[in-house]
């Protein structure tokens, strides 16, 4: 078992994405956090489908790549799978059960709502605390994937030369990061129902959080290789073409009004889309502020463009925004990517538990 509770200082944090694997270590002086070594390598197409992970080779040969990258000498990771993959549930158990009397008592209970063989699942729990409303119960958080999500992750680490040490997962890691991005919102984040909207390359995942604790996650099938697929096509370039067009320019003329612009009107849709579905199965009675995630928050001026078509308070997300940098972490690098950074920074902060 290989999931939430293990813990050991001085961890890489290691995003697979469908598009890029993203590493980033962390140091932390006082209450300042440094960038070590930072990379990012893109993926072959269909290495990662779906946030399920098809070939290991594949990318463990990227992690090995972005490892070399970065420069890190960090052997210990922290990995998440999607919380799609994930079955979580908070059940009330007696607190005054010895270790081994809990661990019994709550593979007994998660055989009730796994809809898997007890066997082809990594299962494992973290104490949330006294029950509000029988202090003789403790809530435990059981959280169950099937076996395949961790150990592909810790197989393709394994070619890489790194040993995994947490098995996360990805809407746990927002959380974890989400204080690096709170003194730029409403209230310091404090009170208030945020939405992070982490648009990658083929998904779009919103995640939900109020006062600092994540409520609700929600994945759809939307990102930003439908713009290369089009600038592809629209133009007659390569793949690879296309999404280098994409990032530097050179398009022409046509390109803003007749491809950019109607994706950014698609994107702002589907987020709005996202934010309805919440909406209508949350007590909650609006979204205070918007955060945008992900390869595609790197659109220029596409907050601005959110916002005025969802009219939600709207931002970029930059988690390293309050830290300073190792001198072998070049600056345009961290600043091009940082928005995608969100998974990769929580997982990382993991060295600091």
């Amino acid at each position: 078992m290989i999931f939430l509770r293990r813990k050991k200082p001085l961890l890489l944090g290691i995003d697979i994405s469908t598009a890029a694997v993203k590493l980033l270590e962390l140091s932390k002086i006082d209450s300042r956090y440094r960038v070590e070594s930072f990379g990012v390598v893109p993926l072959p197409q269909d290495a990662v489908v779906e946030k399920t992970i098809v070939n290991v080779e594949a990318i463990g040969n990227c992690v090995k790549a972005v490892v070399a990258q970065s420069g890190t000498k960090l052997k210990h990771v922290a990995v998440a799978v999607a919380a799609s993959a994930v079955i979580p549930k908070v059940i009330s158990l007696p607190n005054n059960l010895s270790d081994d009397e809990m661990e019994a008592q709550i593979e007994l209970e998660a055989d009730q709502f796994i809809p898997y063989p007890l066997d082809e699942v990594s299962l494992d729990f973290e104490i949330q605390g006294i029950n509000e409303k029988n202090s003789d119960l403790l809530d435990v958080l059981v959280v169950a994937s099937r076996k395949e999500n961790v150990e592909d992750r810790v197989a393709a680490m394994e070619l890489a030369g790194l040993k995994t040490i947490i098995v996360d997962i990805e809407s746990y890691a927002l959380e974890n990061a989400f204080p690096l991005i709170a003194d730029r919102l409403l209230e310091g984040g404090a009170q208030i129902t945020v939405a992070i909207a982490d648009i990658g390359a083929t998904m779009t995942t919103l995640n939900v959080l109020h006062n600092f604790r994540h409520v609700y996650t929600r994945e759809q099938a939307f990102g930003g290789k439908q713009l290369t697929e089009e600038i592809q096509r629209r133009y007659g370039l390569s793949y690879e073409e296309a999404g280098l067009a994409k990032k530097v320019g050179g398009l022409p003329d046509n390109y803003l009004p007749e491809v950019l612009d109607p994706f950014k009107q698609a994107l702002a849709q589907q987020v709005g889309r996202a934010l309805q579905f919440f909406l209508s199965s949350s007590s909650q009675k609006g979204i205070d502020q918007l955060v945008l995630a992900g390869g595609c928050a790197s659109i220029a001026g596409i907050e601005h463009f959110v916002q005025q078509t969802l009219n939600i308070p709207t931002i970029i997300a930059n988690p390293f925004a309050n830290m300073s940098l190792s001198g072998r972490v070049k600056p345009i690098n961290v600043s091009n990517d940082s928005s995608a950074m969100l998974t990769a920074c929580g997982l990382a902060l993991r060295s600091f538990d």
